[in-house]
C-alpha cells in the first residue's frame, strides 16, 4: 500500500521523473486487509484484492519478486538479488514482516498470515474443517479465528498474557472481549504461554497439549528494516527506520513511508510506529510532497479497524496509560465506545458498533479539542456535542 500511493502520489502532484516500484513478491501490488477475511472465506485468490492501478498509463516501472538487500547511501543504489538500482531519492517502504514463533519456520501445519501466499496456504485447512489453534489473541488472532469458525473449524485460542488484546487497550475494556470469543464458539486460553509444537499438538508452558492439525500465529509483526543494516539510515530499538516529521530519514534523499517508520507526533507528543492501513495509505502523501521538494508535516490521527465475531471494532487516535479512560455504554452490549482524554482533549477512542462515535471523535482529535468528561461518558449525546 504504502509503495503503490507513494508512486501514485508523486504522479498526482505532477512528477515526470522516472519511477521504479521494486516488491519482493511475485505478485502484482494488492490490498492486505481482505486477507484474513474475504480471501480466507472463499474471495478470489487475488483478483479483487490488486490495487486498481494502471501502472502502465502511469509509467511506473513494476520490478516484481525483487528483493533488496543492502543499500549504498554514497552510490545512490539499492542492491537487490537482482543487482543494483540507482536512484535519485528513494522512498523505503518494505513495510513489516511477521513474528514467528522460535523454532518453528517450515514446520508443516504451522502458518503465519501476512501476504497472499500466507491466505492461500490457509484456505485448505478452512475448506477442510481442520481443528486449528491460534497463538495469540491480538487483532490478527482474532480476526483468523472469526474466519476460521465460520468456515466451521473447531478453533482454540492461546494466549500468553491473561486477556485478549493486552499490549494495546486496559483490561476494563478487553476483559469484556472474552465474551466475544465464547459466543463464537472460540475456545480461549489466557495466561497459557506456548512452550512448544509437536505433529498435530501445540504444547503449552503449563504441560498441557491441545491437538491441532493446523496451526496460526499471530504474536505481531516487527518493520522490514535488516536489509538497511549499515546504511548509515537510522534504525530504532524497534527496529523501524527513525524518520522525522516530514518522513526524511537520517541519510540523504532517502525517506520512509508505513509500517517500517516511526514518526515524530507533535499532536501526541511522542514517536509512533503504526502499523495499520490507513497510515500506509495517508503517508504517502506527505513523502511524495517532500520527494518533490515541499515541506509538508506528517502528523495525522491514527485510525483503524477490525471486524471480528460480529462487531466492527475501529478505533483513531493514540492513549497512553496515564490518560483518562471514559466508557460511553455498556461493554456487555454490542454497541460501545472507550474515549481517553488527556486533560480535557480528547486523544483516542475505541468504537465497538459505534461508527458514529468514530467519526466524530476522528475530526475532534485532529482539531485537538476539549471536551466535557460528563457529556463524553453520555452514550445518548453525540460526542461532537460534548466537545467544548
Amino acid at each position: 500500500m504504502a509503495g503503490v500511493q507513494t508512486a501514485v502520489a508523486l504522479r498526482e502532484m505532477g512528477s515526470a521523473d522516472e519511477i521504479t516500484l521494486i516488491g519482493d513478491e511475485p505478485h502484482a501490488p494488492y490490498d492486505r486487509p481482505p486477507l484474513s477475511k474475504a480471501v480466507l472465506l472463499g474471495g478470489p485468490a487475488g483478483g479483487d484484492v490488486r490495487f486498481d492501478v494502471d501502472f502502465d498509463a502511469l509509467k511506473v516501472e513494476l520490478r516484481l519478486g525483487v528483493r533488496a538487500q543492502a543499500l549504498r547511501v554514497g552510490e545512490r543504489e539499492v542492491v537487490t538479488d537482482a543487482g543494483a538500482v540507482p536512484y535519485d531519492r528513494l522512498v523505503v517502504a518494505t513495510g513489516a514482516y511477521p513474528v514467528a514463533l522460535p523454532g518453528t519456520t517450515g514446520l508443516p501445519g504451522v502458518h503465519l498470515l501476512r501476504t497472499l501466499d500466507d491466505a492461500a496456504a490457509l484456505r485448505p485447512v478452512l475448506d477442510a474443517k481442520q481443528d486449528v489453534v491460534v497463538v495469540g489473541a491480538g487483532w490478527i488472532g482474532a480476526e483468523f479465528a472469526t474466519a476460521a469458525r465460520q468456515a466451521g473449524c473447531a478453533v482454540t485460542v492461546v494466549e500468553a498474557a491473561d486477556r485478549p488484546l493486552a499490549g494495546v487497550l486496559p483490561a476494563v475494556v478487553t476483559a469484556h472481549m472474552r465474551a466475544w470469543y465464547d459466543e463464537a464458539g472460540v475456545e480461549l486460553r489466557t495466561g497459557t504461554p506456548v512452550a512448544q509444537l509437536e505433529p498435530g499438538a501445540v504444547v503449552l508452558a503449563d504441560g498441557g497439549r491441545i491437538p491441532a492439525e493446523a496451526v496460526v500465529v499471530g504474536i505481531g509483526a516487527r518493520p522490514a528494516t535488516g536489509w538497511l543494516a549499515g546504511a548509515g539510515v537510522e534504525l530504532g530499538a524497534d527496529g523501524a527506520v527513525v524518520a522525522d516529521d516530514r518522513l526524511r530519514t537520517t541519510a540523504p534523499h532517502v525517506f520512509a513511508v508505513g509500517d517500517c517508520a516511526s514518526f515524530p507526533s507533535g499532536r501526541f507528543g511522542e514517536r509512533l510506529l503504526v502499523h495499520h492501513w490507513d497510515n500506509a495509505l495517508q503517508g504517502p502523501r506527505t513523502a511524495a510532497a517532500n520527494v518533490l521538494g515541499g515541506d509538508e508535516v506528517y502528523d495525522p490521527v491514527p485510525y483503524f479497524w477490525s471486524e471480528q465475531f460480529g462487531r466492527f471494532v475501529q478505533y483513531a487516535g493514540h492513549h497512553a496509560d496515564a490518560d483518562t479512560l471514559l466508557l460511553r455504554g455498556d461493554p456487555t452490549t454490542d454497541a460501545w465506545s472507550a474515549c481517553w482524554l488527556r486533560g480535557e482533549r480528547l486523544a483516542a477512542v475505541l468504537a465497538v458498533g459505534r461508527p458514529r462515535d468514530l467519526a466524530q471523535a476522528r475530526k475532534l482529535i485532529g482539531r485537538s479539542a476539549s471536551v466535557d468528561p460528563a457529556l463524553a461518558a453520555d452514550p445518548a449525546v453525540p460526542l461532537s456535542s460534548a466537545a467544548r
